[in-house]
């Protein structure tokens, strides 16, 4: 710690994509990924290439989920992502032409489709030239030159708290370090829970002792994961309004699944998101587990995602939602609060860039402010504020948010008061003091497990349970397979983890694709149960799981045997 210092800052980017490979391109599937890539990973890697090669001495927390990883070292994502930008290149020089010819003029339009084609082929550039095609690559460099703390996650990003076997969270937990280690050439020091959603120590309604989350991180040799805010200091979880009772266990979640001997919330208590703690491991009666827990700080997070007060939401930022009729191109800014889309005014590059450096010199202060208060509280304690984002926000959806993250990252680089650092670099210099018991919790709604499970999506949760359980005697039940039935139990253990990921009942609650995401979870266990059915009735169908392998090929090295009932 330098003299002066206050606290330290991080922001942590979670990273993911559902698994869209060969699975339809518009308007679901690979173009997820795609869209990704060109507003948000390329750029960004721009960006941190930017601040690198100009000596500035920044860092940061970033998650990469095993099954996103996979996907941007895939050769067939990569060959459709430079489709992809060339199909954008092309619709920007259509617009250009059209908002040029007599009767369709309209030089504003016209200027702004030729800036979005420039920035299309700028990445396009960055993507072949600067980053040789190599994404994973780009991303391994910065953490190699010590800029970057990649970390890794669940395999496929199930929901882990309402998986029924701990067969299932250590295939999903153990595949997601050893895909991790394969890509990025070096063993995780931290993991994102999927959907910051953590499971402490219980006994099973069958009378099963289920191990805590943290017991198998530490087994794994993780050393860290992060948690929502309501799960360090209890009270209500963000977002829900004054004087509804939910909790982490309230009464919304309660109509659900959550078992008896796992309900019940926690009161507000001391606990600060300003220090990391030591996940207490329950079934060892609340003893240090060795694996620390860092909370997100949701007073500075909310600077960006507020929809009312946040960073996005200013007017002259570029409006999301807008597209033209003829291209897709989102050409308006976002004007003003409650605004019909027919009401919004032309974007305005030039007015944008004053308002990014104008933010981000405000979360730099925020954060300033944030440490020295918590100084001053704690008796001079060096505090971390961790500021926990999906990366996917900047770019995509808030168009400036990469060029801002970068202004910030320069802002922070140059403070006397703030340290930037990793979170890995955090808990070096200052290891947890103190142990907390960490309930059942999520940065869902509601902070519990209402999102993936509720009454559109509990339909799901009896078939993923009874296919672990499948899944677990399949991996059992044979010493030392055949090679043909090898291959068919490690595609069966594939299906299995698809089915699993919790981006299929996230997206049917939300609504955003609904049916898509019924489609492909009835896909994965299709597949699965028809390759179960095989190997249970002693023929393994090889030629069956060659197939299915042309369309799921991820976990190249996957082991099925993690599926054994331990």
């Amino acid at each position: 710690m330098v003299a002066g210092q206050q606290g330290a800052f991080t922001f942590v980017l979670h990273s993911h994509i559902p698994y869209t490979r060969l699975a339809g391109r518009w308007p679901h599937g690979e173009e997820w990924i795609h869209e990704a890539a060109v507003e948000t990973y390329i750029p960004l890697l721009n960006t941190l290439y930017d601040l690198r090669d100009a000596n500035v001495p920044f860092r940061l927390t970033l998650g990469i989920t095993p099954v996103l990883a996979e996907q941007l070292a895939d050769a067939d994502i990569l060959a459709h992502l430079e489709q992809y930008l060339d199909a954008k290149i092309a619709a920007c020089a259509a617009d250009r032409a059209y908002y040029a010819a007599p009767g369709t003029a309209d030089p504003t339009l016209s200027a702004l489709a030729a800036r979005f084609q420039r920035e299309f082929a700028a990445v396009k550039t960055a993507f072949q030239n600067r980053f040789k095609r190599d994404l994973i690559g780009a991303f391994r460099q910065l953490q190699d030159d010590g800029y970057l703390d990649i970390l890794t996650s669940a395999a496929t990003h199930a929901y882990l708290p309402l998986l029924s076997r701990d067969s299932s969270l250590r295939a999903q937990l153990l595949t997601g370090i050893h895909t991790h280690e394969r890509l990025f050439g070096r063993k995780p020091t931290g993991i994102w829970l999927p959907e910051c959603a953590y499971r402490p120590a219980y006994v099973s309604d069958d009378g099963v002792q289920r191990q805590g989350l943290e017991a198998l991180l530490a087994e794994f040799g993780l050393r860290y994961f992060f948690s929502e805010t309501h799960a360090i200091t209890g009270g209500q979880p963000v977002g829900v309004a004054a004087g509804e009772v939910i909790g982490p266990y309230g009464s919304i979640q309660r109509r659900y699944v959550i078992p008896p001997s796992r309900a019940g919330g926690i009161p507000a208590r001391a606990a600060s998101i300003f220090r990391a703690y030591d996940a207490a491991n329950a079934a060892d009666g609340g003893n240090p587990s060795g694996v620390a827990v860092i909370g997100r700080n949701n007073v500075v997070a909310m600077q960006v995602w507020s929809a009312e007060l946040g960073y996005p939401g200013d007017f002259d930022y570029r409006e999301f939602h807008k597209r033209a009729g003829t291209s897709g191109m989102r050409y308006w800014r976002v004007t003003g609060v409650k605004l019909d889309l027919a009401q919004k005014d032309m974007y305005h590059p030039e007015w944008a860039a004053i308002k990014i450096d104008q933010h981000a010199e405000h979360f730099a202060h925020v954060i300033g402010d944030q440490l020295r208060d918590f100084r001053a509280q704690a008796n001079g304690e060096f505090g971390l504020v961790a500021a926990n984002f999906d990366t996917e926000l900047f770019g995509h959806w808030w168009h400036e948010g990469v060029e801002w993250l970068g202004n910030v990252l320069r802002h922070l680089a140059v403070s006397r008061e703030i340290q930037l650092m990793t979170a890995a670099e955090y808990l070096d210099a200052h290891p947890p003091a103190e142990t907390l018991m960490i309930p059942e919790s999520s940065w869902g709604s509601g902070g519990g497990h209402f999102t993936w499970d509720n009454g559109d999506t509990h339909w799901m949760w009896p078939a993923i349970h009874e296919a672990e359980a499948r899944m677990e005697r399949l991996a059992a039940r044979e010493a030392a397979p055949e090679s043909d039935e090898e291959q068919v139990l490690a595609q069966a253990a594939r299906e299995l983890l698809l089915a699993q990921s919790s981006d299929w009942s996230f997206l049917v609650t939300t609504g955003q694709a609904r049916e898509y995401a019924i489609q492909r979870f009835s896909t994965h266990m299709e597949r699965f149960d028809r390759l179960a059915d095989s190997l249970e009735a002693g023929q393994p169908d090889q030629s069956l799981s060659d197939s299915y392998r042309t369309l799921d090929n991820l976990f190249a090295d996957i082991d099925y045997r993690v599926f054994r009932g331990v």
